[in-house]
C-alpha cells in the first residue's frame, strides 16, 4: 500500500518494515511470515503489535525482501490481510535469523 522511501538496487541489503492489517493474530500469521522469510534466507521478526496488526521486520537482499512483501499481500497467508503498510530502509545488521515475537 504505502511506501515510505526507497532502498537501493535489487541485489544491495536492505531492510523491509512492514505493517500487516487485517484478522492476522492468532491464525498462525507469525509462523507462515516465518517461514517464508527463511524460505528465501531473511533475518528478523513477526511481531504482534496491541492493535491487532502484526509488524515484520525483515533484512536480505531487495529482491527476496520484495518477494516476501508480495506474499504477504497474496492472499495466500493465513487470517485475512486487509492492507500492508511499507517502509524501506539501510539493512542494520545484527540480526542472526528470523523469529516470532
Amino acid at each position: 500500500m504505502g511506501r515510505v522511501s526507497e532502498g537501493d538496487s535489487e541485489g544491495d541489503f536492505v531492510r523491509l518494515t512492514a505493517w500487516v492489517h487485517g484478522r492476522v493474530q492468532g491464525v498462525g500469521f507469525r509462523w507462515w511470515t516465518r517461514a517464508r522469510a527463511l524460505e528465501s534466507g531473511l533475518v528478523g521478526a513477526a511481531t504482534n503489535l496491541r492493535d491487532g496488526r502484526v509488524e515484520v521486520t525483515a533484512e536480505g537482499a531487495r529482491a527476496d525482501c520484495e518477494r516476501l512483501l508480495g506474499l504477504l499481500r497474496s492472499g495466500d497467508a493465513p487470517g485475512a490481510v486487509t492492507a500492508v503498510v511499507e517502509r524501506w530502509s539501510a539493512a542494520r545488521g545484527g540480526l542472526t535469523t528470523f523469529v516470532e515475537r
